[in-house]
């Protein structure tokens, strides 16, 4: 019998959403003003081309300019969030609609779309697993 070897995949590096070509204004002022993720300059090879690299401690969102941009609606990270009732309350005070889900792995969570129309998930985290910060 032959053995099948396999990739040995050990994480994510980033997550790469698409944008609107012009509109880097918007992505700073809800990926960083309003999901707190600090942006980071993009390298020299990419500067030029529009979009932005937003990153903080295990989380890394870069976003990249398509000219004939299509949101991403069922394709989406799923971001763990500290208190998700008080992360609900404060979008929803910022005028971001959240979509309440069914909990996943006793996780409360749901939707949420940037300026663009991508949807991301905002799951709790949970302490017990050290999840929490």
């Amino acid at each position: 019998m032959e053995t099948k070897q396999t990739v040995k995949v050990i994480g994510i590096h980033h997550v790469q959403l698409a944008m609107p070509p012009n509109r880097e204004g918007e992505a700073r002022a809800f990926y960083a003003g309003l999901l707190g993720l600090p942006e980071v300059p993009k390298p020299l090879t990419s500067t030029g081309q529009g979009g932005a690299w937003f990153e903080s401690d295990g989380v890394k969102i870069h976003l990249g300019v398509e000219l004939d941009f299509r949101a991403a609606r069922k394709a989406h990270p799923a971001l763990l969030v500290k208190n998700l009732d008080e992360t609900v309350s404060m979008l929803l005070a910022s005028g971001v609609e959240f979509v309440a889900a069914e909990p996943l792995d006793a996780r409360p969570r749901g939707h949420i779309a940037d300026p663009f129309g991508n949807q991301i998930e905002l799951m709790e985290a949970l302490e017990s697993s050290g999840e929490s910060g």
